[in-house]
């Protein structure tokens, strides 16, 4: 379906979604061509920029700190002063934009909730359609839900969770929308949509609106947004610096530009959060052609090891000396139903995830379930002698480059191999079938896990020679093997997205046979949806 009042502008390529008219109205539509032609050459710069670099770590580089930027990370400074809204935020929760999960979420006794349309999120346009309906109803407090079984949700009276969006990356397109016959960004789409319908009935209240940004590699993609929000705040009539942001350190190279991303945006940043799964992954894909940096198995990997631990705690130290947020990463695990025993185990992953988080300095953390938050609240009230832990200044961490690429030791087992392909293509099929966010082997799956499994297959059969832990080399007539033995694993019923395993089965089957590793699993999956 195409833009009838100006067709050679803005185009919509999609069958109409449930609500379409009120969401995409006539302001919306000028607004997001207006965004387009103002701030689309300098993404693809920047997306242009970031595959260069990639090319110098393929070459053998290494990243590091930047010298032309020593003056600002050298420097006394501060970012702008933190609402009353978002001064304690020691727990908060994340998840897709369907209605249920966001009356639940609004519900959920959290400080904050992060609506995703991002990671845990398949954007199909009928989601981000109902996506953004089901926000603006929520922000209106008339959102309400009736599920199959006739159970009736809506938003308690006395809910005081905040709101916060986290739109999509740089790196991801909206195809279903032309600007001049180009791709609109995705990022900017779900922005300009969700500011447009709430910014004011947000300001109005003293909450916001609030973001989380994803995936940025360097503090002039961190300006791009401020150039983005500033323009936003004159076109809607907010004052400068109303929208507040918080981003996610999650790739390799922003650890090395955290003094200048919290810079760029310091009118209007408030924290930086700890997004550990895209961080491994992003190690995983930055080092993708280093042999002597693979890293082992995924259930090896953990926030105690060398790169991880040195990551967060820098991150502390770098927000506490700005005077911004440093938020702790996300807990997977999700409670397990009918086993006591391993239920405990698992909360009690989370309580030592969390006990470590708290004691070295972190503000809050992430839960991806409701029933995780009085865990981690518990946790963080213990340690915690006020809102915030603004006043752990870690002086005792040093960023040292070294520490910060430092692979974690550890094997590969052949049940790890495995795990990791039935992980790839269960989430594979659920994404292909529209959903976001999907529990696979007690823990919440989204497309940050997923990549961890995917490169790890990649890069354990295309970079030298690497061996399971029995010696056995690792190749590709096992991993052959093991992908067409997929569906004797899986239960004959019941998976989300069963219909389309064998679709999922061949994407990952090309995707890790191929010579060069694709920077996103989302992007050639997009192109299917």
């Amino acid at each position: 379906m195409a833009d009838a009042s100006n067709h050679a502008a803005l185009e919509i390529h999609a069958p109409a979604a449930t609500g379409q008219e009120t969401v995409l109205t006539a302001e919306a539509r000028r607004l997001i061509q207006e965004l387009h032609r103002r701030f689309e050459p300098q993404r693809r710069a920047l997306l242009t920029a970031r595959r260069e670099r990639q090319g110098r770590f393929d070459a053998g580089g290494l990243p590091d700190f930047r010298a032309d930027t020593r003056s600002i990370r050298e420097s006394e400074w501060r970012v702008a002063p933190i609402p009353a809204a978002l001064q304690d935020r020691r727990v908060e929760i994340t998840g897709p934009v369907d209605r249920k999960m966001i009356i639940n979420a609004l519900n959920s006794g959290a400080r904050v909730f992060m609506a995703d349309f991002e990671d845990s999120t398949s954007p199909t346009w009928a989601n981000l359609i109902e996506g953004q309906i089901n926000l603006r109803d929520a922000v209106a407090g008339t959102i309400t839900f009736t599920a199959e079984n006739g159970k009736h949700y809506a938003l308690r009276p006395d809910a005081q969770t905040v709101l916060m969006v986290r739109p999509r990356g740089w790196h991801l397109p909206e195809k279903h929308v032309l600007v001049d016959g180009q791709r609109v960004s995705g990022g900017l789409f779900d922005l300009a949509l969700f500011a447009l319908h709430n910014a004011a009935a947000l300001a109005a209240r003293d909450r916001g609106p609030y973001f989380y940004l994803p995936k940025l590699q360097s503090m002039e993609e961190a300006a791009l947004w401020d150039e983005v929000l500033a323009f936003l705040e004159v076109r809607l009539g907010l004052a400068i610096g109303t929208m507040k942001v918080t981003v996610l350190i999650e790739t390799l190279p922003a650890v090395f530009e955290m003094d200048e991303i919290l810079h760029a945006l310091r009118g209007r940043i408030v924290g930086l959060n700890c997004g550990r799964w895209d961080y491994i992954f992003s190690y995983i894909k930055t080092f993708r052609r280093h042999a002597d940096r693979v890293l082992p198995e995924r259930s090896q990997v953990t926030m105690g090891s060398g790169f991880l631990s040195a990551y967060s705690q820098l991150l502390i130290r770098t927000c506490h000396r700005r005077g911004a947020f440093a938020m702790g990463g996300m807990a997977a695990q999700i409670p397990i139903s009918g086993d006591a025993q391993a239920n405990e185990k698992a909360l009690a992953r989370v309580r030592a995830d969390k006990e470590r988080e708290a004691r070295n300095g972190h503000d809050g953390t992430w839960v991806a379930h409701p029933a995780l938050i009085p865990v981690a609240q518990a946790v963080f009230d213990e340690h915690l002698s006020g809102p915030n832990q603004l006043d752990v200044a870690r002086e005792d961490v040093a960023a040292e480059r070294d520490a910060l690429i430092a692979p974690s030791g550890g094997a590969i087992t052949r049940e790890g191999f495995a795990a990791n392909i039935d992980v790839c293509v269960r989430y594979l099929a659920a994404w292909l079938d529209g959903l976001g966010c999907v529990p696979i082997h007690h823990l919440m799956e989204d497309a940050a896990t997923a990549e961890i499994s995917r490169t790890q297959l990649w890069q354990w059969l295309h970079a030298g020679e690497q061996v399971f832990e029995d010696g056995a080399p690792i190749d590709f007539a096992w991993f052959d093997i093991v992908l067409a033995r997929v569906p004797q694993r899986l239960p004959a019923s019941g998976l989300p997205g069963q219909s389309k395993i064998p679709e999922a089965m061949a994407l990952l089957s090309e995707l890790t046979h191929a010579e060069e590793l694709a920077d996103f699993l989302t992007l050639p999956a997009y192109e299917r949806l």
